[in-house]
């Protein structure tokens, strides 16, 4: 139900009631505008798009708030939400008022020094920051809370490519790790490079989860938090939980290390300190002080993983393996990761041709060539 009438002032004021009966008016000088309001009000209740006026005016961080507060996340991803609402530049903003310029002023914000770091925020760090804020402006959309997603056709800074950023240390320098670690972080070092477990993932291990006889290890949990107040344990981010096929070489170093340094708690963990889980924290701060030993300063545990892939992939592993053996959720993210190591058509192609020409080219040192009469 929507009219126009005259006010004694000349002003003319237009209304309609919504979908839950809600009056909704305003007031204009000519009638042909309180007109064309009440059309563009109609055609949006007909095409569905129809927003409550009273419903943007809520800030954008009220509403990340009570949308957040909804999604079922992990820890994590918590955190990382928490950290993006603090970063946003819109904070205060009613919601109708955003506009994309808002958001990709705070795109840029992040790529710029700030008062509490040196640099910018890295490119995948920014990506992930700006997925939550606009699958928070998506919700707002999905409510009927803004018309208009002002996030849509933002530009990102540009990631390095995986072949260009990507670490990946050799053989000899992860030996070189292994003999200058202490031996209760040895065998953390190895299960990172010769299972490629995440740091949380390695944290987590429990002797039940090694089969000494079937050579697997069993990933079922990890370890979150970045020190020993906020440590807990959690399920294995989506996808994780897996089975692994190590190395017999890989059990016997497990089992030297509960020889030798032991287990921790009823639980039997792998490694802990003091009695106190390892976390995020602890890990890095030993790997620093193993890779300043010996001279492997531009490497993290977690290119240790890279080292991992790298050799299944090197052995011939189809994508799948390696998915499983990583504990991806979709193949997709290995192949984005790593296509850049398995072998292109070219170099099978030229691997095919060299076998076939030595085949034919390089035969028995005792080949008698008969001359057919």
């Amino acid at each position: 139900m929507a009219s126009i009438q005259k006010r004694p002032d000349g002003r003319w004021r237009a209304r309609y009631r919504d979908e839950i009966g809600k009056e909704h008016a305003r007031h204009f000088a000519r009638k042909i505008d309180a007109q064309r309001w009440l059309d563009e009000v109609t055609a949006s209740v007909v095409t569905g798009t129809y927003v409550d006026p009273k419903a943007g005016t809520i800030t954008f961080a009220q509403w990340f708030t009570q949308w957040a507060e909804l999604q079922i996340w992990s820890r994590g991803t918590r955190l990382s939400a928490a950290q993006a609402l603090q970063s946003v530049t819109f904070a205060d903003l009613q919601m109708k008022k955003i506009k994309p310029s808002h958001v990709q002023a705070w795109v840029r914000s992040m790529t710029l020094p700030a008062a509490t770091r040196k640099s910018g925020l890295s490119p995948a760090t920014v990506k992930v920051r700006y997925n939550l804020v606009r699958s928070a402006f998506k919700g707002a959309v999905a409510d009927r809370v803004i018309v208009l997603d002002p996030s849509d056709n933002i530009k990102l800074p540009r990631e390095r490519r995986p072949e260009v950023a990507m670490t990946i240390p050799t053989t000899q320098q992860v030996a070189s790790a292994l003999k200058a670690a202490p031996d209760w972080f040895e065998t953390y070092i190895g299960v990172c490079a010769f299972a490629g477990l995440r740091l949380g993932e390695a944290a987590g291990l429990q002797v039940g989860d090694v089969d000494f006889l079937r050579r697997t290890l069993t990933v079922n949990r990890q370890v979150q938090g970045e020190n020993r107040k906020v440590a807990e344990v959690v399920t294995p981010k989506h996808g994780s939980e897996r089975v692994i096929f190590v190395s017999a070489r890989l059990t016997e170093m497990i089992a030297r290390h509960i020889e030798h340094v032991g287990v921790h708690g009823d639980e039997q963990w792998l490694f802990s300190t003091g009695g106190h889980l390892w976390n995020r924290g602890m890990a890095g701060y030993y790997w620093r002080e193993v890779r300043e030993a010996c001279g492997m300063e531009d490497f993290t545990i977690h290119d240790l993983r890279h080292f991992y892939a790298s050799a299944l992939i090197a052995s011939g592993c189809d994508v799948a393996t390696v998915q499983r053996a990583l504990g991806h959720s979709l193949p997709s993210i290995t192949l984005n990761t790593y296509t850049h190591l398995w072998p292109t058509a070219e170099d099978k192609t030229r691997t095919a041709a060299d076998e076939l020409m030595a085949a034919v080219l390089d035969g028995p040192a005792d080949f008698v060539r008969t001359d057919v009469q």
